[in-house]
């Protein structure tokens, strides 16, 4: 099994359930890629292989239409419980059993998702380099020599090099973003609270969220659907729907910086990277608005010469005070300091903050989102080492006031230096405009046509959107109207515009029909025992879908149609009385092969 097979969450999915490869076969797969890959510092514990397996083969007793993550294998990072695995967050002396999932763990289960393993990390999820833990350094997907990112290094690493399509990372300072950056994914760090920490050892508790990496945003926005929503079990939680993906705004506001705000510490390549990713953003049709990024850096000092470094320390001061050698000796300098701050100091803090969001608010009043360079720079692992906190708090330059000012975050990849090093932008917006981002942000990449990744891996088309909220509806055709046949002048005349070719789930029949002009009629059978049938998707405005399924004769009718990676879609089917006097063409699999052989004869 290799290169050829699914990458990607949709891809992977759509295959299981297309019956092309068993969810049994991607997770055999997935250990032998981390057998091929052989870097021991990516997984702190690993699941037995013939128990992931043997859980996968239970999965095709269930529905596989009903679970959106139909038998994908998923990484957890190691401060994120997960029944049957140690909790270590990368310290031994700390580790423990967890007696059940926390609660994202336990969604992305029940929606058929495989747990394969628990990711390294930065100790106690303390930084953003990737290279503090005893458990070694994960090598950077895509050049060894440089840092894998952290603190959800080993998390960002098993999606860049291939080894799982999905995982789960935690963002307190930046740690969802940077290493997708270095890493060439996506980095989505929902608003505080979407999903629940319930189960997570926290960082600062109060501005804790448990991320996604991913290749694409739309896998990375399907991952946080599953996993969105609220919980009893922990008390930050909050009730934020989530919206739903939407085509690009017509009228797009992006935020930058002032000129000679932003800071690049001398790398002129990242520099000219951003700058060649605004004018991609103006291509796209947005308009970028100039604001003020100075407020923003001073949040981000808070972070961490404020009192949130207490917080830190409240979840292993009794370590520091047991087992003092058991903790990194970075984690352990930082977090010390939290033991010294006052209460006076604490609220003074606060109320500097509170100031600061106000002026964020107004920055956002007639902003839809930043856009931002993810990270200033990259930096090899020789040089992190030689100068740990200091090169550690530049990545982190437009990353860490984002929690304190209750923002949301998607990390995209934008270019390939040519240097081999990745460079992405983050798109920043107020809490609850998660969909917004996912909806600008999976265009931006699309258009990048980078490859996902570190296997180049192409990008897929972008899937058509459902219609959900906007005025358009998507319908499916299999005959006559098809581009370049006899009726698809009727789709023309109403403004249609063709979304995508695909088939239709190998749960149909496909008849000759006897009218003029020929027609195929399109029965839906028991499943599997019909077969994929090719069609195209349209879409059409609510008023044009109106005139266009009023104006349809019998035997056509319009009802559900099943495609083959499981959405569903309004679209053509036929009445099955007239099927007496028709011909089966199934065997065909599509009305235009039929069509080219009658036309031959």
């Amino acid at each position: 099994m290799g290169a050829e097979q699914p990458e990607t969450i949709a891809a992977i999915v759509a295959a299981h359930r297309a019956g092309t490869i068993t969810p049994a076969q991607t997770v055999a797969r997935t250990y032998q890629r981390i057998r091929d890959h052989n870097d021991p510092a990516i997984f702190i514990s690993l699941r037995d292989e013939k128990d992931a397996i043997a859980e996968a083969e239970k999965l095709a007793a269930r529905d596989a239409a009903s679970l959106p993550l139909f038998g994908v294998p998923v990484a957890v990072k190691d401060n994120i419980d997960a029944l049957g695995f140690p909790t270590t967050a990368a310290c031994p002396a700390f580790s423990y059993t967890p007696t059940h999932d926390s609660t994202a763990v336990e969604r992305l289960r029940a929606a058929g998702a495989i747990i394969i393993g628990k990711t390294n990390l930065d100790q106690f999820a303390t930084g953003l380099v990737g290279v503090r833990s005893p458990f070694g350094i994960p090598k950077n997907s895509m050049r060894e020599d440089l840092i894998p990112g952290g603190s959800s290094s080993g998390s960002a690493v098993a999606v860049g090099a291939g080894l799982v399509p999905l995982s789960l990372g935690t963002d307190t300072a930046g740690s969802g973003r940077v290493p997708a950056m270095l890493n060439n994914i996506v980095g989505l760090k929902p608003s505080l609270g979407m999903i629940s920490t319930a189960g997570l050892v926290p960082a600062c508790r109060t501005l804790d969220c448990i991320s996604v990496f991913a290749l694409t945003v739309d896998d990375a926005a399907l991952a946080l659907s599953v996993m969105a929503g609220p919980d009893q079990a922990d008390p930050f939680s909050r009730d934020r729907p989530l919206g739903a993906i939407t085509p690009f705004p017509a009228n797009l506001r992006l935020g930058v910086p002032r000129n000679g705000q932003l800071i690049f510490f001398g790398d002129r390549k990242a520099e000219a990277a951003y700058g060649d990713a605004l004018k991609r953003w103006i291509a796209l049709g947005a308009e970028l608005v100039e604001f003020d990024l100075e407020p923003f850096y001073e949040t981000a000092r808070l972070l961490y010469e404020g009192p949130w470094v207490a917080e830190r320390y409240l979840v292993i001061n009794d370590l520091l005070a047991s087992a003092p050698n058991s903790i990194h000796p970075v984690t352990r300098e930082i977090t010390v300091a939290g033991a010294r701050l006052s209460a006076a100091e604490t609220f003074s803090a606060l109320y500097r903050l509170q100031g600061l969001r106000k002026i964020a608010e107004r920055t956002f009043a007639n902003i839809d989102a930043l856009v931002l360079p993810t990270a200033p720079t990259a930096y090899t692992t020789a040089q992190v080492l030689a100068n740990p906190i200091e090169l550690n708090s530049r990545l982190g330059t437009y990353t860490n006031f984002v929690n304190l000012l209750d923002l949301c975050g998607l990390a995209v990849p934008a270019s390939m230096r040519a240097d081999g090093i990745p460079f992405g932008i983050t798109l920043l917006a107020p809490a609850g405009r998660d969909a917004l981002l996912a909806s600008i942000g999976r265009v931006f990449h699309a258009d990048t046509k980078l490859t996902v990744g570190a296997k180049g891996v192409a990008q897929a088309p972008l899937a058509p959107l459902a219609a959900n909220g906007s005025d358009e509806i998507p319908i499916a055709v299999v005959g006559a109207h098809l581009s370049g046949m006899a009726l698809n002048g009727e789709l023309q005349a109403l403004n249609g515009q063709l979304i995508e070719a695909t088939k239709t789930a190998p749960d149909y029949k496909l008849y000759a029909l006897k009218t003029t002009p020929p027609k195929p009629g399109m029965l839906r059978v028991e499943a599997g025992k019909g077969a994929a049938i090719e069609l195209e998707i349209w879409s059409l405005s609510s008023s044009a879908f109106g005139k266009f399924v009023n104006a349809i004769p019998a035997p056509m009718a319009i009802g559900t149609v099943r495609l083959a990676d499981g959405r569903s879609v309004k679209g053509f089917l036929v009445e099955p009385e007239v099927l007496g006097e028709a011909r089966d063409i199934t065997a065909y699999g599509g009305w235009r092969a039929y069509m080219k052989e009658v036309a031959a004869i």
